[in-house]
This record gives structure tokens, sequence and C-alpha cells, in this order.
């Protein structure tokens, strides 16, 4: 499996963004897409999941509200709607997937490359 994630770039504080994370398979009914992102410096730490065949998301406080998770099953594809962007969400965000319903790194066993976006204020 792998996954292709895109759609980061520069955007001003107060922008919007979408990112996108095709997936090469299909993804099983059971499966967890989930963001990461990681700032420089820091660990990567958890943005948003969504479980594959319901439309339970879950998401870190510093961007409820303002992110939005969701996926298109017929492009084997998930998405993050950030809005109201702030230089603080500068950072590389990757997609993932796994089985378990978790905001752990170590739950998650498929990567996508990253895709870097940068808030200026």
């Amino acid at each position: 499996v792998q996954l292709q994630a895109s759609g980061g770039g520069l955007v001003l504080s107060g922008g919007s963004l979408r990112l996108s994370c095709a997936a090469s398979n299909r993804i099983f009914s059971s499966a967890v897409m989930a963001w990461f992102r990681q700032a420089p410096g820091k660990e990567r730490e958890f943005v948003a999941l969504t479980r594959w065949s319901r439309d339970a998301t879950l998401y870190a406080d510093s961007v409820k509200g303002r992110f939005t998770i969701s996926r298109d099953s017929a492009k084997n594809t998930v998405y993050l709607q950030m809005n109201s962007l702030k230089p603080e969400d500068t950072a590389v965000y990757y997609c993932a997937r796994g089985a378990q319903w978790s905001r752990q790194t170590n739950e998650y066993f498929y990567w996508g490359q990253g895709t870097q976006v940068t808030v200026s204020s």
C-alpha cells in the first residue's frame, strides 16, 4: 500500500488549504486514516483521523473547528480541509493508515511521504 500526499503550500494566516492523500490500493472498511504533522524540532503529532467505513472523526484540540477530515471511497482518497490557518500550523503533514482508533504514531503502519504547509503571518 502506498499513500501519496499532496496539496501543501504557502498561505497567509487566516487562509485555507486542502490536503489530499491517495491510496494505491482499495482501503478496507475497517481501516483508520489519519493525518499527523511535524514541525521543525518537534515530535510528530496527531491532527485528525476517520474510520474509512463510517463518518466517525476525531481531532486534536488545536485544530478542532478549523480542520475537517473527509474521504472519497470511490477515489481511495482522504482529505484534510484546513481553514483559518495560523503560523503555528506550519509543519510537514503526513497521512497514515492503521487499524486502531488511535492518536499514537506507532499504531499506523503505512505512511505517505509528507507535504509541507507553511503559514506566514
